[in-house]
């Protein structure tokens, strides 16, 4: 089958590979949407180290070709989408209430880490019946696509600040994480959210998203800002969904004394993550810094799906492009380079 890999660190094309057979509790998929990811770059790029010949991508919907003796909620036939992260969920990690990390630091996120990514003509599902989803019929696949990862993602993201009902949060950076993080912390109940975003188009989205209020970084300095809107007493919390030390200090400098700091950003380079030693009270001013992978599992895909079913958020705004699979080569060209005012590129396989 076509696959496309990351053939070593710098370098992505095509490849032949054999076609995955399931184990007894493994589904095979064949993907009929999915979307390109930053991440994706990271990881060509030498975030997670040497891979080769590896497949790529981890965010897709598709229909059920095939699942092994042992599963039982899903059949050939049934229309699904399939989280980003795929845990084993018997690991002592997500017993212990982590699945995201599945027995080691960021051992639940398989696609195109430790197994073949989803950038392929078939793609192996490890434990089907708690990993895939099915997709309601009110849902289309392009909205599904979102579920796997960026809704989960930018929602955790959300979840994690605790953002008091009425309260304050700012989101630095409004990529789609980002974005859907803004979109997450109006359905938390924030009264008041600041945006941090330079990009014309993407601050627009975050309005509709729900920001309050879009800080161009290009033209003030953020702390500044969001301190003197909020009377100098900071905001109950703060995002990073860039990946970025500078936009994380600035997220610990802006959060009050007892707030929350929620990490959805992919921080791919660098040694470290730097704290402003002052804004953070020297260490005791009660700031609480919470991280987070994808949330992934079958409860967690369907609730997103049903946001989608009521209408309660349309994702599908941020796809500002489609290519047919046999050009997801150009489309991780555009995420890498960010060119043409990308934001998410969708990729069909039909």
């Amino acid at each position: 089958m076509k696959a496309f890999v990351m053939e070593e660190l710098g370098s992505v094309g095509f490849a032949d590979k054999p076609e995955p057979s399931p184990g007894p509790t493994d589904a095979i998929l064949r993907p009929t949407k999915g979307l390109v990811c930053t991440s994706d770059v990271h990881t060509v790029h030498g975030a997670i180290g040497e891979r080769e010949n590896l497949t790529l991508g981890h965010e897709v919907v598709g229909v059920v070709e095939a699942v092994g003796s042992e599963v039982d909620h899903f059949d050939a036939g049934d229309r699904v989408a399939v989280g980003a992260i795929t845990p084993d969920w018997g690991s002592d990690a997500a017993q212990d209430g982590h699945p995201s990390q599945s027995g080691q630091a960021l051992g639940g996120w398989k696609f195109a880490n430790v197994k073949d990514g989803i950038f392929a003509e078939l793609v192996h599902v490890n434990e089907a019946d708690a990993n895939l989803a099915h997709i309601p019929d009110g849902v289309t696949d392009e909205e599904a696509a979102y579920v796997t990862d960026m809704m989960s993602t930018g929602f955790m993201a959300a979840e994690n600040a605790d953002i008091p009902m009425g309260g304050t949060v700012a989101v630095f950076a409004q990529g789609p994480v980002g974005l859907m993080a803004t979109k997450g912390a109006a359905l938390q109940g924030a009264a008041t959210i600041f945006a941090v975003e330079t990009v014309p188009e993407r601050q627009e989205l975050a309005r509709e998203y729900g920001a309050d209020e879009v800080i161009d970084f290009d033209d003030v300095d953020p702390v500044e800002a969001i301190m003197e809107r909020t009377d100098g007493d900071g905001v109950d919390a703060a995002i990073e969904a860039l990946g970025n030390s500078v936009s994380f200090e600035q997220c610990v400098a802006v959060t009050k004394a007892g707030g929350t700091i929620s990490n959805a950003g992919y921080h791919g380079e660098g040694e470290y993550v730097n704290l402003p030693r002052e804004e953070w009270g020297v260490g005791m001013a009660e700031k609480t810094i919470a991280t987070g992978l994808c949330p992934g599992g079958r409860l967690r895909l369907r609730r997103l799906l049903r946001l989608l079913d009521e209408g309660r958020v349309d994702p599908t705004k941020m796809t500002t492009h489609e290519f047919p699979f046999d050009e997801v080569d150009e489309a991780f060209r555009l995420m890498e380079t960010k060119e043409d005012g990308v934001i998410k590129p969708l990729v069909n396989f039909e």
